[in-house]
């Protein structure tokens, strides 16, 4: 018995997966998946306005990526990235919901984010908003509407078939989060619409956040599965009537070419002031894609601080008013819609839809819920925004809770551009931009919206019970 215990001992001292805190402990697992989300037909595109046609084929393939997150306490949550504008309500809540039916996933444990690329299919909203999409002879087109529907039915089902993949295949891993820069995001309400590089020889204004939030994910083996980084930028580089990521789809297949294997999987941070200057070439989108690939690449070639395997995912809907003027009437609408109205095209085509809800007794919110999000990767804090969220909100949260939170917006609900009070009070594009009944139209905010928003964030941090640990 004596000699038995001897040799028992003997093997708990030389054999390394007996040794506490090794990877006999239960860790991390992840699971990655992929699937190429380009439209099979040259439909509408969404992004710009001034768009008067369908797309007419491909510059590279649009991906949507998954990646699942297992804790030590079997803790789970999927984080799923996209080249799309980004996900309006009525597609946002149906895929949520098919991700809750058949994965037993809460809104905490979702996110649905998109790289706001401008180059992508236009995606369903409310039935009703397509009696307005109109073909290139000006009229109503069903087939176009046709095409919509469908791609966005597809979507929904690949995106749920997605996350099923990713969470079949998880394994044991490691995770770490670094943070590096990269400096092509030029404040765009101080520095204009700048297109060619002689434009930009002075010297830029205007707050920015060059941060690169990096998150990596390795095999117990130590190679690399997935890399998850940021950026805040609109990507807007290109305005082709060809599918395309722009600049974050370039970044991320540069580095998969200097990765073989990996699935790189791109966010967009809070960018809705920003754009990348000069742009309009595709020789631009490249440079800036793979300008934002070195930067990763140089976070993942230094050290990274390791995440322990602890997930916490919480979620909140914060009320968001509107400010002067309301959302239309049925009389302002018909106005807008006027032959004699002076309102460009995008505006009357989205009056039409606005009236036709009315019509079809669709009423006018008074409010609007927007989406706030908080997930723990370990030490790793990352807070989560819908819409279209202006740079002031990266910088004054990173005030309040250190420079390491990592920011993401455009995620789970495209709920119009979010201004800041300093940009409510300044006017301008960006503060005039409030969705109305899944509608983005001439409208602004309430002047309390960003003291909303972040008091929605900090009372999440303040129920986790980590609000001090930022």
């Amino acid at each position: 018995m004596k000699k038995l215990l001897i040799i028992a001992a003997f093997i708990y001292l030389i054999n390394p997966l007996y040794l506490p805190g090794q990877d006999g402990e239960p860790g991390w697992k992840a699971g990655v998946a992929r699937v190429i989300i380009t439209s099979r037909e040259n439909m509408w595109m969404a992004g710009y306005a001034s768009r008067t046609k369908p797309a007419e084929g491909k510059l590279h393939d649009l991906w949507a990526k998954a990646l699942f997150l297992e804790d030590k306490d079997g803790n789970r949550a999927v984080l799923i990235t996209t080249d799309l504008i980004g996900f309006n309500t009525y597609l946002s809540d149906r895929i949520r919901n098919s991700l809750k039916m058949k994965f037993g996933l809460s809104e905490d444990q979702i996110i649905l984010s998109s790289s706001h690329t401008h180059s992508g299919p236009a995606l369903q909203s409310l039935p009703l908003q397509y009696l307005a999409v109109k073909d290139s002879t000006g009229e109503y087109s069903s087939y176009h509407l046709k095409l919509i529907k469908e791609y966005s039915d597809r979507l929904e089902r690949e995106i749920v078939n997605l996350a099923g993949r990713a969470s079949e295949s998880i394994e044991p891993v490691k995770i770490f989060s670094g943070q590096g820069v990269s400096r092509f995001a030029v404040n765009r309400r101080v520095n204009g619409a700048r297109t060619t590089a002689t434009e930009l020889v002075q010297e830029l204004d205007g707050p920015v956040d060059h941060s690169v939030p990096v998150i990596k994910v390795e095999r117990q083996s130590g190679e690399l599965m997935a890399v998850i980084f940021g950026y805040a930028c609109h990507s807007t580089t290109l305005s082709l009537y060809q599918w395309s990521a722009d600049y974050p789809g370039f970044a991320q297949s540069e580095l998969e070419k200097l990765f073989p294997g990996i699935t790189a999987m791109f966010f967009a941070g809070a960018g809705a002031d920003q754009n990348p200057l000069p742009r309009r070439k595709i020789a631009y989108a490249v440079q800036y894609g793979k300008t934002l690939a070195a930067s990763v690449e140089a976070v993942i070639n230094e050290p990274m601080k390791e995440l322990s395997p602890r997930l916490y995912t919480s979620y909140t809907e914060v009320e968001l008013d509107y400010g002067d003027p309301p959302p239309p009437s049925e009389e302002e609408l018909l106005l807008i819609m006027d032959e004699s109205s002076d309102e460009p095209p995008y505006i009357k085509i989205r009056a039409n839809i606005l009236l036709n809800q009315l019509q079809n007794g669709v009423s006018q919110p008074g409010s609007c819920h927007y989406p706030v999000q908080l997930w723990s990767i370990g030490d790793q804090k990352m807070i989560i925004l819908g819409g279209e969220v202006v740079v002031d909100y990266a910088l004054t949260l990173k005030q309040i809770f250190g420079k390491d939170i990592f920011v993401m917006a455009y995620a789970n609900e495209m709920t119009g551009y979010i201004p800041s009070l300093r940009i409510l009070s300044e006017g301008g594009y960006e503060g005039s931009r409030a969705v109305v009944n899944g509608i983005v139209f001439n409208r602004p905010w309430a002047s309390d919206t960003e003291f909303r928003i972040l008091k929605g964030v900090i009372g999440l941090a303040e129920e986790a019970g980590i609000l001090t640990d930022f």
